[in-house]
């Protein structure tokens, strides 16, 4: 009897083939466009920096549909909670046990219209709580920021405020148009979210600006001191002639 000795196997294949990294779509953004994207990221790096559950990231492909590789969608900018910092190659939402609370597109011409469509209803049916949409030309999109709130499966959008902002109230962040370019505003802290380098920019400015103001004072306290000095000597001379007019009149006398 011929035996078999073939063991079964079982096939497997990595997650990164089943789930690729990349779409093979190139990025379309024009310098601005790549500029401002990258701030966005970095400043609200910087801004959740203390907190290490936060997991911010852009231009990943997200997969949300177990077993469906042609289910995924690609957020320039996807802010999550509670999931921490950590590296990632793609986001699984069934690894990662949620989706992100705040996602942005960045609209550009070959973009824009696919953001007001078909990632708009995908990102609603996932129920991510804010959808932000901003066209850096100011040429695509209706107003060149946008922002969306999830309110029953269905986004609506955020009323600017009186200064333009735009409130992600998953972030607690006002996005607003500064200088003609994005910016981030915090209502709590009352100040401007700063990536690392424009904080260590303005560090380093304060810190020049103290050795100056530093050594205009220990100028302004030698100059004083010189002006007294000066005032004694000449009280001191003036002193030693009324001494010596004194002398000579009592020698006369």
């Amino acid at each position: 009897m011929a035996t078999d000795t073939k063991k079964d196997h079982v096939s497997y294949v990595p997650t990164d083939v089943l789930y690729p990294e990349e779409d093979g779509k190139p990025m379309a953004a024009s310098d601005l466009h790549r500029h401002q994207l990258f701030w966005t990221l970095e400043a609200l790096g910087a801004h959740f920096s203390h907190n290490p559950s936060v997991y911010i990231s852009g231009d990943i492909l997200m997969y949300y549909v177990e077993g469906s590789p042609n289910k995924s969608i690609s957020p320039d900018v996807l802010v999550s909670f509670g999931i921490g910092m950590k590296a990632r190659r793609t986001y699984l939402v069934w690894e990662e046990g949620k989706v992100p609370e705040f996602v942005m597109e960045f609209s550009s011409k070959n973009t824009y219209q696919n953001d007001l469509t078909d990632k708009m209803e995908i990102y609603a049916s996932l129920e991510i709580q804010n959808y932000f949409l901003y066209d850096a030309e100011g040429l695509y999109l209706p107003s060149q920021l946008i922002g969306f709130e999830l309110v029953n499966g269905v986004y609506v959008e955020v009323q600017p405020d009186e200064n333009g902002g735009v409130r992600s109230s998953s972030l607690g962040l006002d996005f607003r148009i500064r200088d003609q370019e994005i910016g981030i505003y915090d209502p709590v802290a009352s100040e401007w979210v700063k990536t690392r380098a424009e904080t260590a920019e303005a560090r380093a400015e304060q810190e020049a600006t103290e050795r100056q103001k530093e050594t205009t004072r220990a100028e302004t306290a030698e100059a004083r001191a010189a002006q007294e000095a000066a005032a004694r000597e000449k009280a001191e001379a003036e002193v030693a002639q009324l001494r010596e007019q004194l002398e000579h009149l009592q020698a006369r006398s």
